[in-house]
């Protein structure tokens, strides 16, 4: 119960809700069980009979349920007394109204408190699980299937909202309820009310069997949907190549038995969580049989204290048990689904981010002279990608880094950024480990541009200016012309504020990459970083944007992450990378006067 209450937890301070729900609730029930208590004398008046006790003066008080039972009665004889029995069923009648009226207005004013802490939760979880997600290591999302996180942020959350908070009601007004109805039938008859609680613990433990079981049923569930969610992100975002690749069915037979299993589960599941409420029902129902035997015959044997009346009420008010221990056994079964939902978000919440600010980290205010990579060494996981690389990149050079796939050469480029810690060596920013700045104020000395143009759904100029608050638009259409992006953008129907679509969806690759670079001019930082930038641009395109990035470069650090060697001849400084390791350094022209890799890879791509 540790989960359950951890994820009640975000609904405090508990100040702001308890008080005031106890407040309703507790009238809310009075005023329920006053309903039919108030069916004694409704019944006497009905049937004609007459009271076993005739009180003719105003009873002393006392805080007790007796007072109110004598005080009742007064008045009762009284007003029948007075102005007959109807009088009497009239004025039974007008309480018995009032009574329900006020019973479901503080049931609802109680279930208004509820909600808003419910809603207060939900907010909070789903704030803190993207918190998390926005903020956690680039390492973490490695080892993620991308459907299972969105199934977490999604159905997990759905599901801790439906089961969990919604069980709050529940748990917190029926178990007080069925309290309040238990004292009321022992004041009524000790004897018949002991004989009936017997059978409580044996309907327990058949529902808590039922419960354990839902619990694993319902993990099982969320990660096969989970399953499901990836499956589909992947058709969609792969469509193109498993129309060309005639993989349909292929795709279709993975889904199915993805799905198939999904549906066996979720049936067990959904079989067994609605079994709990009939059981309880049934259960119940036998236990008012079994009362109306027993008691019926100590009544008809004239053995009880109670009157014919008195038993009906006595029936009827323990039948009104029944509803709230059904509600709270769904209750407990719901709420294992929801404790499986909630192991998985609190997983995600409680994963430590690796790269994080240091408690005594610095802001870098300005960069002034120089990054140096000092023996830095890197691995995913076991696998080693970069081994003891010292490398320096002086104010306003630039350095180009190349090599074949998996050199380290992107790598490379995420320990300037920080978005992984090296686990040997360092990397310095005038002279200072860039562990000991705060991520923040080190990210902002640095613009970058990705291999792969990342683009959201939204206009053009949100993307160019995103990150910048109040963004002027002359800046950005001035850096949209740098990257020569202006000519195109403005050939759409909206322009600037035309949207692209999910990922830039409705753009070429090369025009996604252009409006990238744009982000990247616009930002104007110290440090830029371009990790493969023209690689999706047409040569006419490259050409452009490469003497946009060659100007931009200007009087700029720059770290190039090249492919296309065409691109980086004019590099201050040209690292070549081989497993990790810097087998060559220097010019273009350097480099390429002697035998080695670069002049291979060079001559590969019939470089002149």
């Amino acid at each position: 119960m540790n989960i359950y209450f951890r994820l009640l937890s975000f609904a405090k301070p508990f100040r702001n809700y308890i008080p005031e729900y106890i407040l309703y609730v507790i009238p809310s029930i009075i005023f329920g069980a006053l309903n039919f208590t108030l069916l004694i004398p409704l019944f006497d008046v009905l049937f004609n009979v007459n009271a076993k006790v005739t009180i003719s003066e105003v009873p002393s008080f006392t805080l007790s349920l007796d007072y109110l039972k004598s005080l009742f009665q007064y008045g009762y004889f009284y007003i029948a007394g007075s102005h007959g029995k109807v009088a009497a069923l009239e004025v039974i009648c007008g309480i018995i109204m009032l009574s329900v009226f006020l019973a479901n207005f503080f049931r609802y004013m109680s279930q208004r408190v509820l909600t808003r802490m419910r809603t207060w939760v939900v907010f909070r979880l789903k704030r803190a699980l993207f918190d998390k997600l926005s903020t956690l290591h680039i390492g973490f999302f490695h080892h993620q299937q991308k459907g299972n996180l969105l199934s977490v942020v999604s159905a997990d959350v759905h599901e801790i909202e439906s089961s969990i908070v919604s069980s709050v009601q529940v748990l917190f007004r029926d178990p007080l309820t069925v309290v309040v109805y238990i004292i009321l039938l022992f004041g009524m008859s000790m004897k018949l009310t002991l004989f009936t609680v017997v059978f409580f613990p044996l309907a327990a433990s058949l529902i808590a069997g039922i419960s354990k079981k839902l619990r694993r049923s319902a993990n099982l569930s969320q990660s096969l949907l989970g399953r499901l969610l990836n499956i589909t992100d992947e058709t969609i975002t792969g469509a193109r190549i498993i129309k060309a690749f005639t993989a349909q069915a292929f795709v279709q037979s993975k889904f199915d038995v993805q799905n198939e299993e999904y549906r066996k589960v979720s049936k067990s599941m959904v079989n067994r969580r609605e079994l709990a409420g009939p059981l309880s029902e049934f259960l119940g129902v036998m236990v008012i049989v079994a009362v109306m035997i027993y008691g019926g015959r100590l009544v008809l044997n004239q053995q009880s204290d109670l009157s014919a009346s008195e038993f009906v009420t006595y029936i009827i008010l323990y039948s009104q048990i029944i509803v709230p221990i059904k509600n709270i056994s769904t209750a407990v079964t719901n709420i294992q689904r929801g404790l499986a939902a909630g192991e998985r978000v609190l997983a995600i919440i409680d994963t430590e981010n690796e790269v994080v600010d240091k408690p005594d980290a610095v802001k870098l205010a300005t960069f002034k002279n120089q990054i140096e990579f000092r023996d830095t060494s890197f691995a995913y996981n076991t696998a080693e990608v970069l081994k003891n690389i010292s490398f320096t990149i002086p104010k306003g050079k630039m350095v180009a880094i190349v090599g074949q796939s998996g050199a380290g050469k992107s790598t490379t480029a995420d320990l300037l950024c920080r978005f992984y810690d090296p686990q040997g060596g360092g990397v310095f920013i005038d002279g200072s480990d860039i562990r000991d700045y705060t991520l923040e104020s080190l990210r902002k000395q640095m613009g970058i541009v990705t291999q792969e143009a990342i683009l959201f759904n939204d206009t053009v100029f949100n993307n160019i200016a995103f990150g910048i608050e109040n963004a002027d638009e002359k800046d950005v259409i001035f850096a949209a012309k740098v990257a020569n992006a202006h000519e195109f953008i403005v050939e759409m129907e909206e322009g600037y504020q035309t949207n692209i679509g999910d990922r830039g969806s409705r753009l070429s690759g090369g025009q996604r990459q252009r409006i990238s670079i744009a982000r990247a001019v616009l930002k104007n930082p110290p440090i830029l970083i371009l990790d493969e930038a023209t690689s999706s641009l047409d040569t006419e395109s490259e050409k452009l944007v490469q003497d946009a990035i060659q100007k931009l470069m200007l009087n700029r650090t720059s770290l190039v992450i090249a492919h296309r060697l065409s691109t980086i001849q004019h590099a201050d400084e040209i690292i070549v990378l081989n497993a990790g390791v810097i087998v060559q350094q220097g010019t273009h022209q350097d480099l390429i006067a002697i035998e080695g890799i670069y002049k291979k890879l060079c001559d590969m791509q019939s470089f002149a």
